[in-house]
């Protein structure tokens, strides 16, 4: 069985989409989904029934406040050098600006089967995971990588 990455990670905004401190992360939501979408070993991003960012999803948390962001990628160097390697980089870093520091802010990865897509519940299932027994190859982030076998990768 071939396996994709997938990963989810939530925060809560600082202010209303609308507001203007939120003004240069609403402008650069499309231009990063679309340079995500055009990296090598993209998969599938979540988007709201308008095709637009997961950002404007009610998310499963019940606060509208509450930012979604799931995608699926062929592999962990794929995903690792959108992260880190374009200008994903500078929003991973200012998201001091946008996002509430004592609100939730988690990350989680895990193995899907290729042709299944993660749903806004199983990614809630995965940060749940992840927060109450830490990384394992069910649920894990970047401090402790798995491979899809379920090994723990070497850093």
């Amino acid at each position: 069985m071939e396996f994709y990455l997938a990963q989810a990670n939530i925060a809560r905004f600082k202010a209303a989409l609308d507001d203007p401190i939120m003004k240069e992360f609403v402008d650069f939501i499309e231009p990063i989904n679309k340079l995500a979408e055009e990296s090598p070993g993209f998969v599938w991003r979540l988007k709201d029934e308008e095709g637009r960012s997961a950002s404007y999803i009610v998310s499963p948390f019940q606060d509208e406040m509450m930012a979604i962001n799931i995608s699926t990628w062929e592999d962990i160097p794929s995903f690792k050098e959108f992260v880190y390697g374009t200008v994903h980089a500078y929003f991973l870093r200012s998201k001091k600006k946008w996002f509430d520091p004592k609100g939730p802010s988690q990350f989680v990865m895990w193995w899907m089967p290729k042709g299944e897509l993660p749903t806004l519940a199983l990614a809630k299932e995965k940060l749940t995971e992840l927060e109450k027994n830490g990384d394992g190859p069910k649920a894990f982030s970047m401090k402790c990588l798995y491979n899809a076998d379920g090994l723990a990768i070497n850093q």
